[in-house]
């Protein structure tokens, strides 16, 4: 670092009055110019990554999960918003012209004027956000672009220390969680709201803070629940499920000897991270700490989730509900995700998650986050065990927002539905992992082209049709995220099943 700001000093007692005094003067501009789509204002969006690097390295193309957060371009329809979009790497023009030319009702032109583009010309695996602290050009280029300083705020993926020094040195208020709040995100911290909830929750402990603990809390696991076959592992910190891992007690001897076969095995521990050893993960766990659980078993199960909204007037909204597709050895690791949640109990979850996000606004949360579930028919009933908070923009945040930016409708609370200005419903199908070595070489232009050619393209006038992101990832990963929207859920899996069988059709064999 030279010159910039040190991304690792303390947070001062000073800064943090600072951090506070933004906060508070943020609630009063929301409530004052947020609800008038035509007050001027600025919106500085830093989609950093900040979790932890280790596990953000496996992911391929990580930088370009930065992409995500363009859906956040549907702020341009407001016709006085300026929007700053920071990156780790340049976007390409055609890939902004993509965005821009779904952007309905806002000439494309007029929107390209408002919007400002800064890079710090970086690919690395460090968080964009550390990247930007460390270039005082960068900050300053930032502060200069801002055309309504008075009325500006940061909106970023997650709120941690770093982005709290960002809005300290951009003098910014952020619409999301004081990082002082952010234990409650934490796969412990989440274990205890909800019991203050009174929400079901999978048998576990949490709070524990090495191997040790470990392995007598899956002794203790046991002990409680003899007929358990496996235990879920998590770390207090963890992104798409790659802090996940899995116990297998088959075998286990009873008695005084299951503590010292416990400590044997824990090496065995099926990590859902691509290569990550025993050594690795239990010195992650020594630093962050974690939790253990039941697996929850079931002929019939389903990881619904409900995301929420806390605006900075303390107002808590119900944004969406969705069905998590889920892959990886023990199926725990985010692919992507189905809107709306199964009808049979979508507005359960919902029910549920709102007890949660009202616990978590009296803790004084902001933004947007949500509340994930493993559910499991009983007969003709389901049971819904609560099993994580996500205190930030997660993998169903982007699709949602991707939504409303192309269709301009709403989400009715009432009935858990997605309806357009006409009051028709739609739902759709999305993934970030569509990827092949076959699609590597493709550029935007190619991509787009493919797409008009088979008419898989969203169309306005049907409001129906597939929307591309991680389209950056394209060319040298092979990889590219989809939202396929349809007027039922059928027509939106059948749109991303033809897309996956057009794109391997024009891009050849393997």
């Amino acid at each position: 670092m030279i010159n910039g700001i040190n991304p690792d000093a303390p947070t001062t007692a000073e800064e943090l009055g600072r951090f506070g005094a933004l906060q508070a003067q943020f609630a009063r501009s929301y409530a004052e110019i947020y609800d008038d789509r035509n007050a001027p204002r600025t919106v500085v969006i830093v989609p950093s990554l900040t979790f932890d690097q280790d596990v953000i390295a496996r992911i391929s193309g990580a930088h370009h999960y930065e992409e995500r957060m363009l859906c956040l371009l549907l702020l341009l329809r407001m016709p006085r918003t300026q929007v700053i979009f920071v990156t780790s790497t340049t976007i390409p023009e055609s890939i902004i012209d993509y965005y821009l030319h779904l952007l309905p009702g806002v000439p494309g032109l007029h929107a390209r004027r408002r919007l400002t583009l800064v890079s710090c010309d970086d690919a690395s695996h460090v968080p964009l956000t550390r990247k930007i602290l460390e270039r005082p050009r960068v900050l300053e280029r930032i502060r200069e672009s801002m055309a309504h300083p008075a009325a500006a705020h940061l909106t970023c993926v997650m709120v941690t220390e770093l982005e709290r020094k960002l809005a300290l040195a951009l003098g910014l208020p952020i619409y999301g969680c004081d990082p002082a709040l952010q234990q409650w995100g934490s796969k412990s911290g989440s274990r205890r709201v909800f019991r203050e909830a009174q929400v079901e929750l999978p048998f576990g402990f949490e709070d524990l803070r090495d191997a040790d603990d470990l392995a007598r809390a899956l002794v203790e696991l046991k002990a409680q629940r003899p007929q358990l076959r496996k235990a879920v592992v998590k770390l207090n910190e963890g992104f798409s499920g790659e802090g996940n891992a899995l116990f297998d007690f088959a075998y286990a001897p009873g008695g005084k000897a299951l503590l010292a076969w416990v400590r044997r095995r824990l090496p065995a521990l099926a990590c859902e991270a691509r290569d990550m050893s025993w050594e690795q993960y239990e010195a992650k766990f020594q630093v962050m700490g974690g939790i253990v659980e039941e697996f929850i078993p079931g002929a019939v199960k389903d990881s619904p989730s409900a995301q929420f909204r806390v605006d900075p007037r303390g107002e808590c909204t119900p944004v969406s509900t969705h069905e998590q597709v889920l892959g990886g050895d023990s199926g725990q690791i985010f692919l992507g995700c189905r809107f709306p949640a199964n009808a049979e109990y979508r507005l359960a979850i919902q029910e549920r998650g709102a007890r949660v996000a009202q616990v978590l606004a009296a803790k004084g949360v902001l933004g947007r986050f949500a509340v994930d579930f493993v559910s499991v028919r009983e007969g003709d009933d389901w049971r819904h065990y609560a099993i994580e908070i996500n205190l930030r923009k997660g993998g169903t945040t982007h699709p949602f927002l991707m939504l409303q930016f192309l269709t301009d409708g709403h989400y009715c609370p009432d009935t858990g539905e997605f309806l357009t200005p006409a009051g028709d419903p739609r739902c759709y199908y999305a993934s970030d992992n569509l990827e092949s070595t076959r699609y590597r070489g493709l550029t935007p232009y190619d991509l787009v082209d493919i797409a008009v050619m088979n008419g898989l393209h969203f169309h306005a006038a049907t409001g129906e049709g597939v929307a591309f992101h991680l389209i950056g990832a394209l060319s040298e990963f092979g990889k590219l995220g989809v939202v396929c929207i349809g007027h039922n859920e059928a027509r939106a899996y059948e749109l991303y099943r033809q897309t996956v069988e057009v794109l391997d059709r024009e891009c050849g064999p393997a």
